[in-house]
């Protein structure tokens, strides 16, 4: 039989990071504390009681939800996680003997986030961090959308019908009508059904972080957000994007608001493209293609498989914009470390 000792922890910590732990990068380069005085407000509301235990430091909480969203987890599969995984409880700073917080706790904070629209303040004041660090939106933008899955509704065609005319579904109970999601919506992409939302995103061409995304149900068009992704503050005016932004309306748009557009072009019936049309379209590809990258991590670290587990739009927006962010904050720590 053996016995633990006592530097045992140490010494499984230091057998981890010979396998690279990109959580200790994430950990040391990013000054959570820049972060404290926006998620502090979710405490705010005055306690009624001052018994009972203290609530959980917000930063620890916050790094819980990155943790999420960078391997895709579930609230109750972060819990267990944070129980099982040395590296996770470290990137924490928990010991054995602290309290984890559960899965309704974590649901919790994060329901507040969205309650306060702290998500998109999160975002944005990292954004500010990366440009005062050097990092600041060069060489134009990329602008695409992807999209995420969200579990399917089993309704019947009836009651999909009330769902997108906005009336309400008879028979349904309050708590049935409670999970049910009725804001996704299904889209067809190479001939393949969808269902669920889209994350559209706006990348800087130098340095690939998210500078700006809009989250919307998975039917509605590409363009339609094409405009408010774009980014005045990027030191080009160069914007580079799929063939589902090369209507005349959209390219004329841009021209009028003193952007160059790069967007691939798309042949019709009886009007194909040209040769030259089709060269312009590899040149502009080796550009365009880095924001798929980006996408490919984050599906990559969900095992191939994007999903969000939440109901509405409202919860699709804050996990899908703490997605961005947490890309955002893994690229940072990868920079400023290599």
């Amino acid at each position: 039989m053996t016995h633990d000792g006592l530097f045992d922890f140490e010494f499984r910590m230091r057998d981890i990071d010979k396998n690279c732990d990109p959580l200790v990068a994430l950990n040391k380069m990013v000054n959570w504390e820049n972060f404290r005085s926006i998620l502090e407000r979710v405490y705010e509301k005055e306690r009624k009681s001052l018994a009972g235990r203290k609530p959980h430091d917000v930063v620890m909480m916050f790094k819980i939800l990155v943790l999420q969203s960078l391997y895709n987890l579930s609230d109750d599969s972060v819990e267990f996680q944070i129980q099982d995984r040395l590296s996770f409880m470290r990137f924490l700073s928990l010991t054995l003997a602290d309290r984890v917080p559960d899965a309704k706790t974590v649901w919790l904070f994060r329901q507040r986030l969205i309650e306060l629209s702290l998500v998109e303040k999160l975002f944005r004041q990292f954004d500010e961090i990366l440009e005062r660090n050097g990092f600041a939106a060069r060489k134009g933008q990329i602008v695409d959308a992807s999209i995420i899955a969200a579990p399917r509704q089993r309704n019947s065609r009836e009651e999909n019908k009330k769902i997108k005319s906005g009336e309400k579904i008879e028979g349904w109970s309050d708590e049935k009508a409670r999970q049910k999601d009725t804001d996704a919506r299904w889209v067809k992409k190479n001939k393949v059904n969808h269902y669920g939302y889209k994350n559209h995103i706006s990348v800087d061409v130098k340095h690939k972080f998210v500078r700006n995304y809009a989250v919307t149900d998975a039917s509605v068009h590409d363009s339609q957000v094409f405009d408010e992704l774009l980014d005045p503050d990027n030191s080009s005016r160069d914007v580079w994007a799929d063939s589902a932004y090369s209507s005349a309306e959209q390219l004329g748009s841009l021209s009028e608001q003193g952007y160059r557009e790069h967007v691939q072009r798309k042949g019709r019936r009886n009007h194909p493209l040209t040769p030259r049309e089709i060269q312009g379209n590899h040149t502009r590809a080796k550009t365009r293609a880095r924001v798929e990258h980006i996408f490919g991590i984050q599906s990559m670290r969900a095992g191939g498989n994007l999903v969000i587990r939440t109901i509405g739009l409202a919860r699709a927006r804050a996990k899908i914009g703490l997605r961005n962010l947490s890309y955002n904050l893994s690229r940072y720590a990868r920079f400023v470390s290599a």
